[in-house]
């Protein structure tokens, strides 16, 4: 994998996947290894951002994180699995980038204030009057516990994940190139002061992603309830396929409906070849959402069958776990501990 250009991309534990983490990344994950020297972390320090109170399932939750990983075709033989804060060099470089980086950027950052007014609004849902909601909306530090210095500055270490390891590449959706910005900024910054290049500039990876609405037609999230989860209980699975959202002016199964917009439709695109038939059958009022939904599971259980039945096996040899973490840590390490001493050199902090 020497001469191959190196991917970078992670994840914050925060429990077991749902299908909506495992088509938006995984499978493409799965295809990077065969192509690039691809390091993938479980983003435990990056998680202390915004739950920095709620660290009692942090080790349950990256086991489990790893265990997804492994089910889904991750192959330890072909890329770098580790957890990010096995590498103690990741927080010290951070440590370094953050004395270089300017508080404008972090204050500009168009994701910061974004992110701070949803924590904010998911916090407060139905405890307070619009206005007095608003009020706290207004003003960025108007929460202690979201307002913390490691959330304004998850940036840096974001972008210290990625140069430290010098990735070339890092997948992204379109939608998401801001989020590369600041570290191609200080691979740029620290060259200017310290003359010299040390760091690659990394480029975005655009990848196609299939997109996987929650049950209800939100974005699929765990803290929405309305995921799938990957090995999930197949009762639960179906009872979840059967209350999926569909198109409310159906109100029989033989009226005319628009799938566009339907959560099942959204599904039969991922899970069935002839789903651009059903669509039409859909909008002629040839199929009811019942028969509709039923189909869809039928197609969806070999698949999550096989995927719980592999992830059992996983799950049951915490040797291999174990080893496959210490060899990724042992990877991951090495390769950083080249950038970080070039970087201290540079910076003269060592000799």
């Amino acid at each position: 994998m020497a001469d191959k250009k190196i991917v970078l991309s992670g994840m914050r534990p925060t429990g077991k996947l749902h299908l909506g983490n495992f088509y938006g990344a995984l499978k493409n994950w799965v295809a990077l290894q065969e192509k690039y020297n691809c390091f993938f972390f479980v983003a435990d320090l990056h998680s202390l951002t915004t739950a920095y109170q709620q660290t009692e399932n942090l080790a349950v939750n990256t086991e489990a994180m790893l265990i997804d990983w492994l089910t889904a075709g991750l192959n330890p033989d072909k890329c770098t699995i580790f957890v990010q804060s096995d590498v103690p060099e990741v927080s010290e470089l951070n440590t370094l980038l953050g004395m270089i980086t300017p508080l404008g950027w972090l204050l500009r950052n168009p994701t910061y204030k974004e992110q701070i007014q949803e924590l904010l609004k998911q916090k407060y849902a139905g405890q307070l009057d619009e206005k007095t909601l608003g009020e706290k909306l207004s003003s960025i530090a108007g929460d202690d516990e979201i307002s913390c210095f490691g959330f304004l500055g998850y940036p840096v270490l974001m972008a210290t994940d990625i140069l430290i390891q010098n990735a070339s590449y890092v997948p992204v959706g379109k939608d998401q190139t801001a989020h590369l910005e600041i570290a191609r900024d200080l691979a740029r910054r620290f060259a200017e002061i310290y003359g010299e290049q040390v760091f690659t500039e990394p480029q975005p990876l655009y990848t196609t992603v299939a997109r996987v609405p929650g049950i209800d037609g939100r974005k699929m999230s765990k803290s929405y309830n309305n995921a799938i989860s990957l090995g999930e209980n197949l009762d639960d699975v179906r009872k979840k396929v059967m209350a999926m959202f569909t198109d409310p002016n159906k109100k029989k199964a033989n009226d005319p409906a628009n799938p566009e917009g339907c959560v099942v439709y959204a599904f039969h695109q991922i899970y069935n070849p002839n789903a651009a038939k059903r669509c039409e059958e859909c909008k002629a009022g040839a199929l009811g959402c019942v028969a509709c939904k039923k189909e869809l599971f039928a197609l969806m259980e070999p698949e999550l069958t096989a995927f719980a039945a592999r992830r059992k096996e996983i799950e049951n040899d915490k040797g291999q776990l174990a080893q496959i973490v210490a060899n990724g840590k042992e990877r991951a390490r090495a390769n950083a501990a080249t950038t970080l001493t070039r970087v201290k050199k540079v910076m003269r902090v060592i000799k």
